[in-house]
């Protein structure tokens, strides 16, 4: 059965390929609206509205079915190509690194819902400073996949 998937395993790296670079790029680009979300705009203005509707369909139409499509084409591509050798290291700590991306994603997510409630706590820089983290998890995640170090 696997043999039939792996005459499509290019489509399944596009596919893979694509779905990372959609859900990175919003994963990058939410932090900084929350940046300039908190130090910028008043609560309850019009602008403030117009914040949280762009932070809520950067996530829900964009970030959301990337990560899911990621994750689906990840697996997929472990599963049928037969060439993660699960006893080094270097697969797990990928696998890892995605994991903390992905916790990373809903902690965006819980932040997103508290500035809609109007309940943000946390200030630009703090969101300045986590906008590093997914950028620390890509460089991992990358070095594993094509160099695999370990």
């Amino acid at each position: 059965m696997f043999e039939y998937f792996i005459s499509f395993y290019s489509w399944f790296l596009a596919g893979h390929v694509i779905s990372v670079i959609a859900w990175m790029a919003g994963i990058f680009y939410l932090p900084r609206l929350f940046v300039y979300h908190s130090e910028e705009v008043v609560q309850n203005s019009s602008t403030d509205k117009l914040f949280i509707k762009m932070e809520g369909r950067l996530l829900k139409v964009i970030m959301v079915p990337a990560m899911i499509s990621s994750w689906l084409f990840g697996i997929s591509l472990a599963v049928i190509s037969g060439v993660v050798d699960w006893s080094l290291f270097w697969p797990w700590l990928k696998f890892l690194s995605v994991l903390l991306l992905t916790v990373f994603h809903f902690w965006l997510s819980k932040k997103q819902m508290a500035f809609e409630k109007g309940e943000n706590k946390l200030s630009g820089k703090t969101y300045r400073i986590m906008n590093e983290v997914p950028t620390l998890l890509l460089v991992i995640i990358i070095i594993m996949v094509v160099i695999r170090p370990f």
